[in-house]
């Protein structure tokens, strides 16, 4: 079946998250995305947390699997005036390059916009970067937990009793790769439009301040107050010992209300003037949520969560790591994907989350490094193996 990205070109120069899942995510929509790869070892990423056993015998790190699915790696020594030659010559051939690299890496290298640009008037460059092109951070270095905090996630986590949490979600490394995504398919739209390329300048922190629009909107429209922290959890405690034995629910309308009151038999609350009346109960709500957790405490959380779900009260169980590849729901959906890795075998992990009526998923696990080597050189440049093994010598590959 015809992929969506079918076509679409992308020399991938990316590394860690912020920039490889950009690319994981157009790769599962179609494009062809050729990973380049320094020789002998690689990525950093592969590396992530390996035993040293796992490194001697050449096992990349789950870390990197998770990644850079449906990916082609080639190796090519970008350090050496031959490896920067076949770059620029597959450069003429790409629609996207995309890295992630310390700002001016790639210029370093000579194989930067400015170059690639006049090489391939349409091509799209795409740099994921800490802090973006312009003001006085932009050479300053970045991680996920740098943009969180710079972009006012961490200022909003945690209870105000304590200090600023980091959020879970590596909304600074992955939510960047997302919205670079967007920007690339923008500019790959108007290319084909027009046949200009153009410079894709996305910053880590500028997704995370996107991220926190709503967050922001009473300080950007209202009185300048920084959005505050939780003054108490706001999670139910349900049966069960388990760290993550919670429920969340949203009781907001009076609709939702009045369910929850009649499950709970707290017709008392539901009778004392709180029926119709939100900005009442807004004022009451720590006492609401007490009642309701006499009754979740009660209840394993997925009961909780199938119980209120069905009475229309938006609700959810606390699911952890585990329990979320395991949810039926999400296997079924196709969420969740088995894939099977040339050296880790089977194993379950999240597959791309956009789903097109006309177009489905053909999912493989991430290559092992230089896996495609051959057949890209041979299709991009018209190498020979003769050729390859020329280069591979060489130390070019």
């Amino acid at each position: 079946m015809a992929k969506a990205l079918d076509g679409m070109k992308i020399l991938d120069c990316t590394q860690w998250e912020a920039g490889t899942s950009c690319t994981e995510q157009l790769a599962f929509l179609g494009a062809d995305v050729v990973k380049v790869e320094p020789p002998g070892r690689g990525e950093t990423g592969r590396t992530v947390n390996l035993t040293r056993e796992d490194m001697a015998n050449g096992i990349d790190s789950w870390y990197f699997i998770s990644l850079n699915a449906n990916k082609k790696s080639i190796t090519l020594n970008l350090k050496s005036a031959k490896g920067v030659e076949m770059f620029k010559e597959m450069a003429k051939k790409a629609d996207v390059v995309v890295s992630n690299f310390v700002p001016g890496t790639m210029d370093e290298l000579g194989v930067g916009y400015s170059v690639l640009s006049k090489i391939n008037p349409k091509l799209i460059y795409a740099e994921n970067s800490g802090f973006g092109k312009g003001g006085p951070y932009q050479d300053y270095a970045s991680m996920d937990p740098i943009a969180k905090a710079t972009g006012g996630a961490y200022s909003v986590v945690g209870l105000t009793t304590t200090p600023p949490l980091n959020p879970g979600a590596t909304i600074g490394d992955t939510g960047s790769g997302m919205h670079m995504a967007i920007g690339v398919l923008a500019a790959y739209i108007y290319a084909q439009r027009t046949g200009e390329g153009q410079f894709v300048d996305q910053s880590m922190a500028d997704a995370v301040i996107n991220l926190m629009r709503v967050r922001m909107s009473a300080t950007t429209y209202g009185p300048r107050i920084p959005a505050p922290r939780q003054t108490e959890p706001d999670v139910l405690k349900c049966k069960g010992d388990g760290p993550n034995d919670y429920a969340y629910a949203v009781i907001s309308t009076d609709k939702h209300f009045e369910a929850a009151m009649k499950l709970i038999g707290r017709d008392d609350l539901l009778n004392s003037g709180l029926r119709t009346d939100r900005i009442a109960r807004q004022a009451r709500m720590s006492e609401i949520r007490q009642a309701l957790e006499a009754w979740t405490k009660t209840k394993p959380k997925m009961e909780v969560f199938h119980t209120l779900a069905k009475l229309g009260i938006p609700a959810a169980p606390i699911l952890d790591t585990v329990e979320v590849i395991d949810d039926p729901h999400f296997n079924q959906r196709g969420i969740i994907v088995e894939f099977n890795h040339a050296k880790r075998g089977k194993f379950k992990m999240p597959g791309c989350p956009i789903r097109l009526s006309k177009n489905d998923y053909e999912y493989r696990a991430a290559p092992l490094l230089g896996a495609n080597t051959y057949e890209v050189l041979k299709e991009w440049l018209g190498l020979s193996k003769d050729d390859v093994d020329k280069l591979k010598a060489e130390k070019i590959i």
